[in-house]
């Protein structure tokens, strides 16, 4: 099963920002940065106390987020609010995905590929919305 959720991308201020959204929505708030990764050797140095995954879960909402880590692309007013999809296999998420990205922009376009984590992919669709994934690693 495929979950949907908000995706938040902070500059730098990941872990300041959430612990406010939890101030004012309560919840239980979980915090990884990249020090604390098997991505910790794929990251320079600079970027190991950056937030690669906040979430934030109460009775009623659940945010995910993560400060900026794209080594190619900048951070601006628009493009730091996504969507994000979780959970599933790895062909469920590649059938969505493959929908998506029909008259995406294939610069803002991360295809599926394995992580530590698991499976993980990005893109921006035709109508520039974000879109995060992440699931199962491929079989």
């Amino acid at each position: 099963m495929i979950n949907v959720m908000p995706f938040l991308l902070f500059d730098g201020n990941c872990t300041e920002a959430m612990k406010f959204y939890q101030s004012c929505l309560g919840g239980d708030l979980t915090i990884t940065k990249a020090a604390d990764t098997p991505m910790r050797e794929q990251v320079p140095p600079e970027h190991h106390q950056k937030v690669v995954n906040a979430h934030l879960k109460n009775h009623a909402v659940e945010l995910m987020a993560s400060d900026w880590l794209h080594p190619a692309r900048t951070p601006k007013q628009g493009n730091m609010v996504c969507v994000y999809l979780s959970g599933g296999t790895y062909s469920e998420l590649r059938e969505v995905f493959d929908k998506l990205a029909v008259g995406a922009d294939k610069a803002l376009l991360d295809d599926l590929r394995d992580m530590p984590f698991g499976t993980y992919g990005h893109l921006a669709d035709r109508y520039g919305v974000h879109w995060f994934f992440r699931g199962e690693k491929t079989p």
